[in-house]
């Protein structure tokens, strides 16, 4: 007598079923590692001489303009002698908390490892009793 494995269709089916949804499970959470914006960004490019005197103007401009909304800001701080200020979090301007757990992540990894510790099993169970009857 043969002790070839030999493969129902409908066990091979469910063989097939068990592997796709564990596959799947697996998979799903990979895809939050994909960028969410899919517009490229612009590439560097060369400036030109005016390029750059533009852009150094720009931030002479800029920082000109921070030190004089700095120098109001103590002015105004020196006239209510510091009793405004902000007590501190989100109203001192600190930026909320934002919710950036990995739930979904860790669930559906968790889901694959069931699912292939199920068909392991399924597999395992299978062929003792294929030992035993055969």
């Amino acid at each position: 007598m043969s002790r070839r494995l030999t493969l129902r269709p409908l066990s091979t089916l469910r063989i097939a079923v068990l592997t796709g949804v564990a596959a799947g499970a697996l998979l799903v959470p990979a895809t939050a590692a994909f960028a969410t914006d899919p517009t490229p960004t612009p590439s560097a490019t060369a400036a030109t001489q005016a390029d750059k005197e533009a852009l150094a103007k720009k931030k002479a401009e800029d920082a000109r303009t921070l030190k004089e909304a700095e120098a109001r800001k103590a002015m105004e701080a020196q006239k209510l002698g510091g009793k405004n200020y902000p007590r501190g979090g989100v109203a001192a301007g600190e930026a909320p908390a934002q919710d950036d757990n990995n739930t979904g992540t860790l669930i559906g990894s968790a889901t694959g490892a069931l699912l292939l510790a199920g068909a392991g099993t399924y597999v395992l169970r299978r062929r003792t009793t294929a030992r035993r009857e055969g």
